[in-house]
């Protein structure tokens, strides 16, 4: 078992920038790709960037690419998701999640944080 608690949301205004923090314990977390999802009222969760168990590949969603920065400290047994230049457009429950490998999609991932709100005010 791995278990995910998320931190680090809040309210920021649109342009400004939060850091999520997402710890991990359980079982070897180095042994796992760990991805960021978000999910906004009233829509279905979505993906927003993965990163493979050694913090090589990272890889985005296109609404965030250039915007967002997935990073990892297997030392610490944390990934973070560094968010810059916020959007109203990115309020939502951040979730991050754990797999068994590398992926994007959300029905492949083993395991899941409770989430944290990230509310970006116009």
């Amino acid at each position: 078992q791995v278990q995910l608690v998320e931190s680090g949301g809040g309210l920021v205004q649109a342009g400004g920038s939060l850091r999520l923090s997402c710890a991990a314990s359980g079982r070897t977390f180095s042994s796992y790709g760990m991805a960021w999802f978000r999910q906004a009222p009233g829509k279905e969760r979505e993906f927003v960037a993965t990163i493979t168990w050694n913090g090589r590949i990272t890889y985005y969603a296109d609404s965030v690419k250039g915007r967002f920065t997935i990073s990892r400290d297997n030392a610490k047994n944390t990934v973070y998701l560094q968010m810059n230049s916020l959007k109203p457009g990115d309020t939502a429950v951040y979730y991050c999640a754990a797999n068994y490998g590398t992926s994007t999609r959300s029905d492949e991932m083993d395991y899941w944080g409770v989430g944290t709100l990230v509310t970006v005010s116009s």
